[in-house]
């Protein structure tokens, strides 16, 4: 790329091409990417800032929290209830919304993120991430309530995640394509790498937890065992194996060269639809990976249709190359 772009002026000029997105939604998602350098930042130095191990808590769905995970989330409320974006703020780590502050205005869009995706990685170092998905609030109503966060997918306006990775990578859709933004530390701004990023149809690369496998549900076994059975079995291929317990960088590298990402349904706990996060996850994952050319389903229906129930829903999720999602897909409605 001759010249560096950095996502203000990228964002600009989205904002200028066929008005993609309003003067607000675009100041936001200045001030989410703002935030997102922050947590790189702690991220980054590790032990050195005493910020790794757990914090002795739990989150809304009984996990144990890890410091950063505290740390991220005040990061992102702190940097985005004054702006006068927003009306109100959804996360995975909050058990019920968050409402901007009367000593601020209110805007008119929603916030919704997972602050730190992939909790499990951070003491050990490997790549962890922000994920986020803006919607606009009801018309018509003149406060916020939780019920306004209960929109299917196809209503966000902005979606992206961030990967504290060896490099930190923003990755953005305003529903004109997926564009991706490297942080460039020495001139302190995302700088534009890659735009109408497209996922191949095809792929020899699926990622899933293998140590569940007993737990699936037919289905999900009969395409791994398809994948696993090689040139020598029905799908005529040889398939690789990755899983990185990072929806983010799962996600990354299938937006980067293509794959298929699973997170299933399981036995263990058959009373839950899945394990991720309808909101604050799939959602937004889903929509990046549809602007990409990729699909995303939880088995049976497209994800971004799902009418969500509550804030805390779980879903199933199948994303990545269309063909093997259509593909695995199928398999379900053969049941």
């Amino acid at each position: 790329m001759s010249k560096k772009i950095s996502l203000t002026r990228y964002l600009v000029e989205q904002q200028r091409v066929d008005g993609h997105i309003p003067g607000d939604l675009r100041l936001l998602l200045e001030v989410v990417a703002r935030s997102c350098k922050s947590i790189s930042q702690a991220v980054n130095k590790g032990d050195l800032g005493g910020i790794l191990g757990s914090a002795d808590t739990e989150n809304v769905q009984g996990e144990m929290q890890k410091q950063l995970d505290i740390i991220a989330n005040e990061v992102l409320i702190e940097a985005n209830e004054w702006g006068g974006h927003l009306a109100a703020m959804a996360s995975e780590e909050m058990d019920s919304i968050y409402v901007v502050p009367n000593r601020y205005p209110q805007g008119e869009y929603l916030l919704m993120f997972d602050p730190l995706d992939g909790s499990s990685n951070i003491d050990v170092n490997v790549s962890i991430g922000t994920i986020f998905s803006v919607l606009k609030k009801p018309e018509g109503s003149p406060g916020v309530c939780e019920a306004d966060f209960l929109q299917p997918g196809t209503q966000q306006v902005a979606a992206g995640y961030c990967v504290y990775g060896p490099q930190t990578t923003l990755v953005l859709t305003v529903g004109d394509g997926v564009a991706m933004f490297t942080l460039d530390r020495e001139q302190g701004s995302f700088v534009l790498i890659k735009e109408h990023v497209q996922i191949p149809p095809d792929t020899k690369e699926f990622a899933i937890n293998m140590s569940n496998m007993r737990h699936w549900a037919e289905p999900v076994k009969r395409y791994v065992d398809e994948c696993l059975a090689g040139k020598e079995g029905p799908r005529g291929k040889d398939f690789n194996m990755r899983w990185v317990a990072s929806m983010v960088a799962d996600v990354h590298r299938i937006l980067t060269r293509g794959g298929v990402f699973l997170y299933p349904w399981d036995k263990r706990e058959p009373e839950k639809a899945g394990k991720l996060r309808l909101m604050y996850e799939a959602n937004p994952m889903s929509w990046l990976v549809e602007q990409a050319g990729g699909a995303a389903t939880n088995g049976r229906q497209r994800i971004l249709e799902i009418q969500p129930t509550k804030l805390h829903e779980r879903v199933s999720v199948v994303l990545g190359s269309k063909n093997e999602v259509e593909r695995i897909t199928s398999y379900h409605s053969t049941l």
